[in-house]
């Protein structure tokens, strides 16, 4: 707490408090355009916020109402595992690719709102992409394709 020496009394920084939080609880992430190619040709581009910290990965796209269509968010681990993941406070239905250090798809499946069952890759897998459910096969996406990570993430 600040103290304002001539009142003796707290002094609050109301606005310098405001403007930390509300620039670092606005829920958004950095976003790079993903591409994702099949059969040597870009199919589809995602504009994917980046989430590469635990708590960035831990709080995904928890509360959020909408999330357009070419729109989403890719979690980055720091090594391959089977990666689980499941739709606490999540809203919106999403549809999540599970993706190999070498950028393949090996997963695409669907997840309910709020639905507290895991939904996990079939191995082990350094990437997982989120998306609005249906857009992967809407994009012409599947299991094959290649998400082009970029290399400065």
């Amino acid at each position: 707490m600040i103290f304002n020496r001539e009142q003796n009394k707290p002094v609050l920084l109301v606005i310098f408090f405001c403007l930390i939080f509300f620039s670092c609880s606005s829920g958004k992430l950095p976003v790079r355009e993903i591409p994702i190619e099949s059969g040597g040709q870009i199919i589809a581009v995602v504009k994917a916020e980046i989430a590469v910290t635990q708590e960035e990965r831990s709080r995904g796209l928890m509360f959020r109402k909408k999330l357009p269509d070419g729109e989403g968010m890719l979690f980055i681990f720091d090594r391959d595992e089977v990666l689980s993941f499941w739709m606490k406070n999540t809203l919106i239905p999403l549809s999540i690719a599970y993706i190999t250090s070498d950028g393949i798809i090996i997963d695409i499946k669907d997840m309910r709102p709020g639905d507290l069952n895991s939904v996990s890759s079939s191995r082990s897998v350094r990437y997982a992409l989120e998306v609005p459910q249906g857009w992967f096969s809407r994009a012409g996406v599947k299991t094959g394709s290649i998400v082009k990570i970029p290399n400065n993430l």
